[in-house]
């Protein structure tokens, strides 16, 4: 690993351990050259994932895409930061941890709603007025009458 102070080739790791995330490990390095330490996170290597848009366009999923609209939804709720993200690494896994490669818009709005469902029922109505684009106050009026049955 290249030292980013003095451009070394080579480092040596001084401590190792998992990254609060647990999807990376977080490395503790020292220059050979000029002794100072830095950081370094290694992930795993991931297939690009594909979103297939409601016009039939892909593009590539966006994970801050994605919670920047549950974060719309939650604004001024009692839901964490915390439960966002493991909201959004839940989808993560369901949706991307099969052979396939690409999910369907209506997949991904399907597994946030389901989740955001049992987490906050205002949040959930938000983003469900957003994700199903509701014609007219009838649509919506039965949305909320399924919710509540």
């Amino acid at each position: 690993m290249r030292c980013p102070f003095c451009g070394y080739h080579d480092s040596k790791v001084v401590d190792s351990r998992v990254a609060k995330d647990g999807d990376s490990i977080r490395r503790r390095r020292e220059c050979i050259n000029c002794n100072r330490r830095f950081t370094t996170y290694e992930r795993i290597e991931e297939v690009a994932q594909m979103v297939i848009k409601k016009d039939g366009r892909r593009e590539a999923f966006d994970r801050w895409k994605l919670k920047s609209g549950v974060m719309k939804a939650i604004e001024k709720r009692a839901v964490s930061l915390e439960q966002v993200d493991a909201m959004i690494n839940s989808i993560e896994r369901e949706l991307f941890n099969t052979n396939e490669h690409e999910v369907t818009t209506q997949a991904l709005g399907a597994a946030v709603m389901d989740r955001l469902k049992g987490l906050d029922e205002v949040a959930y109505v938000r983003f469900a007025s957003v994700y199903r684009q509701f014609k007219d106050i009838n649509e919506f009026m039965s949305e909320l009458k399924d919710m509540l049955k």
